[in-house]
């Protein structure tokens, strides 16, 4: 399948300003409908809403993990702004436009060219149809995207009741993300992982701590597991026990803690602790991270963290659900980042390195 896409959109208001929507489809290399999808913007301008349309269509061409993007819009002005043949004057458009043009770049070629309404009706009938609906509207196709990177097989460890390993595992299973899970470890029978894992049909290893003699000889027989069945990176998804990582396994086993480290870390920091600590606090925001794991609890080199707000009447579960949702992000981002091999540790820190794809020159798209 070609990692090329090609997105139609539109986007405008009843008034001017009015209620207003956008509208994208997006299209395989074959001419299939794999997306659109239509966004109720209420008050809005004709501009802000061809814009948005914009950044939209780029954020799932780019969520989908698409290289290569041809987009067609019938507006003449932002198609002649982001080629840099017009400057953006307008206040309102300079922060949407420069979002455009970041999200344009991040893609290995690029083509904005103009179309004319009658050859864009698909985007054009989904805007109209959100602002008939003040809502926002969506078709499906049944095209997979292709992921990039390299195809990981994944050791995951598992404590508790493996919600991380099926949020990965669906992503897998949706094409986000090229890698299979090779093997998942849990560290006790009777856990919830256990019958998730048997479900999901991924080859399950049950190694228990207080079945061998010494931490030794537990980090020995999970190492063993990782070799024998050739993981390229280990992925600890609510794991609770502190093991031995030897130097072969550097930078290659990852955690997710929920909460912004270095704060709310270390021994017996887990779970609800975590969130009933923030609230304990008093903390205005909390959220996830994802980090490189060193043979301490909670330490190491920082990934990805992603916030979300904490509130005076959180109870500790609806902290956990808010910071959860930010998790089934982070995770399998920084993952994707480890396959295309574009993470790196310098002095302690991790830097993500621009994709090795070369990027078409802004202002050399077609224009009609």
């Amino acid at each position: 399948m070609s990692n090329q896409i090609t997105i139609y959109t539109d986007g405008g208001s009843r008034g001017n300003p009015g209620p207003g929507g956008s509208g994208y489809a997006l299209y395989d290399s074959e001419g299939n409908l794999i997306l659109g999808r239509g966004v109720y913007l209420g008050k809005t301008t004709n501009n802000v809403a061809e814009y948005t349309g914009m950044l939209e269509a780029l954020r799932t061409a780019s969520e989908m993990n698409f290289e290569n993007v041809q987009v067609f819009t019938d507006s003449e002005l932002m198609t002649k702004q982001l080629n840099g043949i017009y400057k953006v004057k307008s206040p309102n458009l300079k922060s949407i436009y420069k979002q455009c043009v970041e999200l344009l770049d991040s893609f290995a070629s690029w083509e904005v060219s103009h179309v004319y309404r009658e050859n864009n009706k698909e985007a054009d009938a989904l805007a109209n149809q959100a602002m008939d609906a003040r809502a926002d509207v969506e078709i499906e196709g049944d095209v997979p995207a292709e992921p990039k990177g390299k195809k990981l097989r994944l050791g995951v460890l598992i404590s508790g009741g493996g919600r991380t390993m099926e949020n990965i595992d669906k992503q897998i299973k949706a094409g986000k993300l090229n890698a299979e899970i090779a093997v998942a470890v849990c560290s006790r029978a009777k856990i919830k992982g256990v019958e998730l894992t048997r479900k999901l049909g991924h080859k399950l290893e049950i190694v228990r701590k207080k079945d061998l003699p010494d931490l030794d000889a537990f980090s020995d027989r999970l190492v063993e597991i990782m070799d024998e069945n050739r993981v390229d990176l280990i992925v600890q998804a609510g794991w609770l026990c502190l093991w031995k990582i030897p130097d072969k396994y550097d930078s290659r086993v990852m955690n997710i803690h929920p909460s912004l480290l270095p704060s709310f870390g270390g021994k017996g920091m887990w779970g609800n602790h975590v969130h009933q600590a923030v609230l304990d606090r008093g903390c205005k925001v909390s959220g996830c991270t994802v980090h490189f794991c060193t043979n301490e609890y909670d330490e190491g080199p920082i990934v990805i963290q992603r916030c979300c707000p904490a509130k005076p009447d959180d109870t500790p579960e609806k902290l956990a659900s808010r910071v959860f949702a930010e998790e089934c992000i982070a995770y399998p981002e920084a993952i994707r980042l480890f396959s295309e091999d574009r993470l790196s540790i310098r002095d302690g820190k991790v830097f993500i390195e621009e994709a090795s794809a070369s990027r078409k020159p802004r202002g050399q798209a077609n224009l009609f």
